[in-house]
């Protein structure tokens, strides 16, 4: 497999050379990246594809000699058949040296990216303060606080995430078109822009916000029950209570991604940035009042996050309303479908995810207390470094998916191959880095020496699983960039039902080793079906791909 794998990838890439050694692209954005601006639907007027093409004199005359040639050209972007293994794999290498030069595309890749990781962390450093302030209440507070939050994230990632990508994909589709109208009139109203996206998106949210708060708050026992958590159970109260202050939290957060999601369609990360990061520092703020001045407990540090993302979900909607029209003038029932049947396939890919995630960590529990500490450390620097690489997905899907509906099919594989060279050497960085100081950030976690034995003998898994990660990740990117939702749903349920098999059948005979190589599985085997959707040009690929086996990529 692993031969097959590196062959498909030598010949995927092996497509490039033409585009680079023929073409200079030229990239003269007209939206800005710090502010969601929009531009003139005026300025390009009857752009395509060949506009953003400049070629030297000499290549003008390469090119004439070749047409007047009484033999048709052979397309150029398809591969040899003859051409051996070693000299596909030499060349994908060299593609992806070549492919390592920051240019003007991969600049602009990284402006998006850097601020979207920022906002990313976030999330996690706002955790890492609520737990340090309720963690000197003791710890049974802690406990309450961790179920609860579980709950909590485990609905939010369920429903929130694929609106937040479906939104980034159908904004930036659009947002694309609207550059290439002549009618302002039919994109404008009262100085705004009318993206029937946005304002269903911004619906979508209010019923899934207040669905999410109806559960968490009145379903919170039965939610409890469901965790194990038994009546009698100390930390059963203060876990109620702390889950029915957070779920006054659940509409603010759907707007809040519902936003991220339309300046992310922007390709604007820097807003959203903005906005999250006076959120966290309200709460840190309100976490001292709240929990230490006026003794207020865990409720404390519930009522200090709503209010956080209340001002979160206020700024980016404040800002989106002097761009965009909030609420549409008319209501694009086919928008609306197209929403809920993308959206069910995310939520099955992401119940995949999930599934297999919270097997590991079951299997991984068996082993008993000082293992799973151990796995936990690894597992939770392992997801963590994930959000640089997330963030270059994020970038890839903004970028596609604007050069996809334009239709600007030579830019949108340019797209493509310049996030996945970018992605490779961000997981080679992070697993040298993670290689070498992986014992030492450990250490931060926890003294136990037996827990500490147990985290470093997971280096390898931590390390080695970066680049695979990082690509993984990208790829994901590239799916909702083109809208490939139905495969990336189904090829990740396959992934998912593969992995947890091995995960069943190894970690009870190899332990710990057996859970992580499950996990090192999964990743791999997204790649895999990753590079396979991409070498194979199925569905929407097969468009981005025609012009190029026209013989003119």
């Amino acid at each position: 497999m692993a031969a097959a794998a590196t062959a498909t990838i030598s010949l995927f890439v092996s497509a490039k050379q033409p585009f680079l050694n023929s073409h200079k692209v030229s990239r003269n954005r007209s939206l800005s990246l710090s502010t969601p601006t929009f531009p003139n639907p005026k300025s390009s007027k009857n752009k395509n594809s060949s506009s953003s093409l400049k070629t030297s004199p000499l290549q003008q005359k390469d090119q004439t000699t070749n047409s007047q040639s009484p033999l048709p050209p052979k397309p150029l972007d398809t591969p040899d058949s003859n051409r051996s293994f070693s000299a596909s794999l030499s060349l994908f290498f060299g593609r992806l040296r070549d492919g390592f030069k920051v240019d003007e595309l991969g600049l602009e890749i990284l402006s998006i990216a850097l601020p979207a990781a920022l906002a990313l962390a976030a999330d996690p450093i706002a955790s890492l303060v609520d737990t340090a302030f309720v963690g000197h209440l003791g710890s049974v507070e802690l406990a309450a606080v961790g179920v609860s939050v579980s709950i909590f994230n485990l609905v939010s990632k369920l429903f929130n995430v694929p609106l937040l990508n479906i939104t980034t994909s159908f904004v930036a589709e659009e947002q694309a078109l609207i550059t290439k109208d002549n009618d302002d009139s039919e994109v404008e109203h009262q100085g705004k822009k009318v993206l029937p996206s946005v304002s269903t998106s911004l619906a979508l949210a209010a019923g899934l916000g207040i669905a999410e708060a109806l559960l968490l708050s009145v379903g919170s026992g039965f939610l409890m029950n469901i965790m194990g958590i038994p009546v009698d159970s100390p930390m059963r109260g203060p876990a109620e209570q702390f889950l029915t202050w957070r779920a006054f939290g659940a509409p603010p957060i759907v707007f809040a991604l519902a936003a991220q999601g339309t300046f992310r369609g922007f390709k604007d990360t820097k807003t959203p940035l903005y906005a999250i990061g006076a959120g966290t520092l309200l709460n840190a703020i309100l976490d001292a009042i709240l929990i230490v001045y006026i003794g207020f407990g865990i409720g404390g540090a519930a009522v200090a996050t709503v209010i956080s993302e209340y001002l979160i979900a206020i700024i980016l909607l404040w800002e989106l309303n002097g761009k965009v029209v909030l609420i549409s003038p008319t209501i694009d029932w086919r928008k609306v479908a197209l929403y809920i049947k993308s959206g069910g396939l995310l939520i099955g890919r992401t119940m995949a995810t999930l599934g297999t995630l919270t097997l590991a960590t079951s299997l991984a529990a068996r082993q008993g207390p000082v293992p799973m500490a151990g796995h936990q450390i690894c597992i939770q620097v392992w997801l963590a470094v994930s959000l640089l690489t997330d963030a270059l997905a994020l970038s890839g899907q903004a970028l596609l998916a604007t050069e996809y509906s334009q239709p600007n099919y030579q830019q949108a594989r340019q797209v493509i191959y310049s996030v996945l060279q970018i992605g490779l050497v961000t997981g080679l960085g992070l697993a040298v880095s993670l290689f070498l100081g992986f014992g030492t950030f450990s250490g931060l976690f926890t003294t136990d020496s037996e827990v500490l034995q147990i985290a470093w003998s997971g280096t390898l898994f931590v390390a080695a699983s970066q680049p695979v990660n990082a690509i993984a990740f990208v790829l994901d990117g590239l799916y909702y960039g083109v809208s490939d939702f139905e495969y990336a749903a189904v090829s990740m349920v396959l992934v998912g039902l593969v992995s947890c098999a091995f995960l069943l059948v190894a970690a009870p005979v190899f332990s710990l080793a057996g859970v992580w190589t499950g996990l090192f599985l999964f990743m791999t085997l997204r790649v895999v079906a990753g590079i396979w959707r991409l070498g194979t040009k199925g569905g929407p690929w097969k468009t981005i791909y025609s012009d190029m086996d026209g013989g003119n990529g």
